[in-house]
């Protein structure tokens, strides 16, 4: 139970992909922390699991009850549809940059990097993400490297979803060591 005490968002809208919001969240409460899901709207929101709907998940907190300063990381899911969708909310993009500026670990996976290039928190990274977001990681001023976790002082990325394991076991080191005392300021 190394992560007693933490609290960690996972921010996430409809058509998360299943598994990288699910995988990530149980492998965070395993270890002792206190995981809210947290979004636009309350209630509930549905995955896409493979080619389809997957199961709701509830809503914990909206994104006008969340604050930042409440939380030592946020995972960002990925999947196609999610991201695309947080990346045109001002709101989504503010909590964010407000918890990676409070320097507390932000970590995105597969198509979730878009988050990261929205809220310029991916120019001059080190960065991994869905190979088919590549060229946009690479444009956004990070280096992308083929690897299924990239850490760069406090930012943690991965592929997809067969990198899940490798991603939850470093969100939980990262936030277990406190990394995000010792970044430096972007």
């Amino acid at each position: 139970m190394d992560l007693n005490g933490k609290k960690i968002a996972i921010l996430a809208t409809h058509g998360f992909e299943q598994s990288e919001l699910e995988v990530p969240r149980d492998r965070l409460i395993k270890a002792g922390a206190t995981v809210e899901i947290v979004s636009i709207a309350a209630g509930e929101i549905r995955g896409w699991d493979k080619k389809d709907w997957g199961r709701p998940v509830k809503v914990n907190k909206t994104l006008d009850q969340a604050v930042a300063a409440d939380y030592e990381a946020i995972v960002l899911p990925g999947g196609q549809i999610n991201p695309d969708l947080l990346r045109v909310e001002p709101k989504a993009l503010k909590f964010i940059k407000d918890i990676f500026d409070a320097k507390k670990i932000v970590a995105a996976v597969c198509h979730a990097p878009w988050l990261l290039i929205e809220t310029g928190i991916a120019d001059g990274r080190k960065m991994t993400s869905y190979k088919s977001i590549k060229t946009d990681v690479v444009n956004a001023g990070a280096t992308w490297q083929d690897a299924e976790v990239v850490v760069d002082q406090g930012v943690v990325t991965s592929r997809n979803p067969g990198d899940l394991e490798a991603f939850s076991a470093k969100i939980i080191e990262e936030v277990k060591e406190g990394r995000h005392t010792r970044r430096s300021a972007a």
